[in-house]
């Protein structure tokens, strides 16, 4: 006998080839008597749908993979609940900020804050100018003395005007006074004393004269 392809199962005519039964028709009883479907060696099942391609079976195996996916997460769940679950993630601390060191970063030509510029010329060290004001004043003989105060530089210093060439000027409010002399000129000027604020510090003239005099405290 000559091998040759085997015919196609013959479509029920009452049900599609693809298994979704019509609406109206009853649907065989699988290997009942008489059914071809059931008979036949095709290896198909009653209804026309392949092995293991039941719409029933696609159903089991969908709820079976999300059964398995939402046990994995209640897994995962507790093991990060877990006493000592978070190790992994607390073993990289995150990266910490970098320690200041809580200095002022002074202006551009400044050159000392505070204690630093106890001492020094106000002007060499760049707090006079812009940087300066002045916060008290008095007027002694015919001169006038002046508490002059940088709070970028935190210090203050005494400044006298229209003087004689030996009149003094102080300046207090520091750890030390500081003291000035007209050497040449109408004015002069003390070094620096560092002071919290305006007010802590305080200037008096001695003029040759012997008039003395004092400001208030600065503002």
């Amino acid at each position: 006998t000559q091998r040759g392809t085997a015919p196609a199962p013959a479509r029920h005519p009452d049900r599609p080839y693809d298994g979704v039964p019509n609406q109206g028709a009853r649907r065989p009883e699988r290997n009942a008597p008489g059914n071809a479907d059931g008979a036949s060696g095709s290896g198909r099942k009653a209804g026309g749908t392949g092995p293991g391609n039941a719409p029933g079976g696609r159903r089991k195996g969908l709820m079976l993979a999300v059964g398995a996916v939402g046990a994995l997460i209640v897994v995962v769940g507790a093991v990060l609940l877990a006493p000592g679950g978070d190790e992994a993630a607390k073993a990289t601390p995150p990266p910490s900020a970098t320690p200041t060191t809580g200095a002022t970063e002074l202006p551009l030509g400044v050159e000392c804050s505070g204690a630093d510029c106890a001492g020094q010329n106000p002007e060499a060290m760049g707090c006079g100018g812009e940087f300066a004001r002045t916060v008290a004043s008095a007027v002694v003989g015919g001169s006038k003395v002046e508490v002059r105060y940088s709070k970028v530089c935190s210090a203050a210093w005494a400044r006298l005007t229209e003087a004689a060439i030996g009149d003094t000027v102080q300046i207090t409010g520091g750890a030390d006074p500081q003291n000035g002399e007209v050497m040449g000129d109408t004015d002069a000027y003390t070094p620096m004393v560092a002071v919290k604020k305006a007010s802590d510090a305080e200037a008096c003239a001695t003029l040759t004269s012997g008039t003395k005099g004092c400001t208030g405290p600065g503002e």
